[in-house]
């Protein structure tokens, strides 16, 4: 399976959970300490367009102005994050996108699998924790976790330097793929609202 066959595959469970969110749940807690589900969406919605344009080799800036100041009051939230997320999908579909470098939303040049490899992770762990939030029970394909736990390894130090992780949770080595990979990024894979 190509690496452009992997966004897809990480972002389908995404979008079937943004799909089953209840308004009443826009501000439950979510396992990512800062983010209700409210914030959590807008963060998909802020971040989207630069992880979308990264596909393209384009630099898109995220929007001016806090990440939390998107309005999802208009009722049409879930629309608007799946048709951000297909956009991502289609970008990162091509296999050109993942040759080369490309930009995060700045002038600073990344490899291009670097960053395709962190969108997948971005939509399997933000999935996650939209679902934790909501009683939803997401299901990735395997071979997704492996490649997402893969790339996670790989830049989990740098993210918690950059604050983009928190300190890695200690989660035993027979545990599940998927809740190694969410060890790494910070999170408690038993964590409950």
């Amino acid at each position: 399976m190509s690496d452009a066959q992997m966004v897809a595959l990480a972002a389908t469970p995404l979008i079937d959970t943004v799909r089953n969110i209840k308004p009443d749940q826009l501000a439950a807690r979510t396992p990512c300490a800062e983010y209700d589900v409210r914030r959590l969406l807008n963060h998909l919605l802020f971040w989207g367009p630069s992880l979308e344009g990264a596909g393209r080799k384009e630099l898109v800036p995220p929007p001016a102005g806090a990440e939390s100041e998107l309005d999802l009051t208009g009722g049409n939230w879930a629309a608007a994050v799946e048709a951000q997320v297909e956009r991502v999908v289609a970008a990162w579909s091509e296999p050109a996108a993942w040759q080369g470098a490309t930009h995060m939303g700045g002038p600073t040049e990344l490899p291009a699998g670097l960053v395709g490899g962190m969108v997948v992770g971005e939509f399997m762990v933000h999935g996650w924790d939209l679902a934790q939030a909501t009683g939803q029970h997401p299901d990735w394909d395997g071979r997704v976790v492996g490649y997402a736990y893969g790339e996670v390894a790989k830049t989990a130090e740098q993210g918690r330097a950059m604050g983009v992780y928190g300190p890695e949770v200690p989660v035993p080595a027979y545990s599940p793929e998927f809740d190694r990979l969410l060890g790494l990024t910070g999170r408690d894979p038993r964590w409950t609202p």
